[in-house]
């Protein structure tokens, strides 16, 4: 298997040398490491790695700004933002434009190494309880980033798997909820993340709140 590709984008010097070493050492070829959003989004043109370790605060063109030209790229690389906060809610914008997930910078080596790996493959990093905490605090939000998708191409069996999946249901608890196989309810979750043009799980939560399709709170 190639080893993922990675650009690490910190305005800490520290931080881009620790991530750079813990990653290296596990395996991972780290191809650059930047400053600032504006030298990672070069970065990523130029050297097209498949995942961006992409600090939220950064000096001249930040890290969310950053996210957003580097997704809207074709065949763009999977985005981890990085943040000292947790549920920071710049973190929420971020997953709106199709970042991946979080890590807090005091993430162990194994985690990132994890992380890194995780999203590559093209799973959403988040569990799907920790997204459901961040939609909660911040869909309703009138500042807030917004996916606005229609739900009218879900089917009716769809609707009812994206209902629970934006409860923080797994794909085996979908299943055992739903009678249905675990590999019968990834189908169900592919289709609607094409049908909605989403990129993982992460997004498809969020649709789920700000569609009015679940409200925060409501069992």
């Amino acid at each position: 298997m190639t080893a993922p590709r990675v650009v690490i984008a910190d305005d800490q010097a520290l931080v881009r040398t620790g991530f750079g070493m813990i990653l290296t050492a596990a395996g991972i070829d780290v191809v650059a490491e930047v400053e600032d959003g504006a030298r990672a989004v070069e970065a990523v043109r130029a050297l097209r790695p498949d995942v961006v370790l992409m600090d939220i605060q950064m000096p001249g063109l930040d890290g969310l700004t950053a996210t957003r030209r580097v997704l809207a790229a074709d065949d763009p690389p999977r985005v981890i933002m990085l943040t000292t906060f947790d549920l920071d809610r710049y973190v929420y914008a971020a997953l709106t434009a199709g970042a991946s997930g979080f890590l807090l910078k005091d993430v162990s080596p194994e985690h990132l190494a994890a992380a890194v790996r995780l999203v590559e493959t093209g799973d959403a990093l988040l569990a799907p309880s920790i997204t459901r905490r961040l939609v909660e605090r911040f869909a309703t939000r009138p500042d807030g980033a917004t996916l606005h998708r229609d739900l009218t191409p879900l089917t009716t069996r769809e609707l009812e798997v994206l209902r629970l999946l934006a409860r923080g249901r797994t794909n085996a608890e979908l299943a055992a909820h739903l009678h249905l196989s675990e590999a019968t309810v990834k189908t169900h979750v592919a289709r609607i993340l094409s049908k909605l043009d989403l990129r993982d799980r992460a997004q498809a939560i969020i649709v789920a709140y700000e569609t009015g399709l679940i409200t925060p709170g409501n069992p």
